[in-house]
């Protein structure tokens, strides 16, 4: 796989926690809160790859 298809497929998974995430706290889906979350985390996903990288 692509780097670009990795990319969609993190953001896809990120909106779907994000959504779960956002609806067991706040009761109701917000889609700032959903962007922002989404955001975070594949943010953070990246940057789990980048720490993953730098070690080998």
């Amino acid at each position: 796989m692509n780097q670009f298809q990795i990319f969609i497929i993190r953001v896809v998974i990120g909106a779907v926690f994000a959504v779960v995430l956002t609806r067991m706290f706040y009761g109701k889906v917000h889609i700032v809160y959903v962007v922002g979350l989404a955001i975070i985390m594949v943010g953070l996903a990246y940057f789990a790859e980048y720490l993953r990288q730098r070690r080998n």
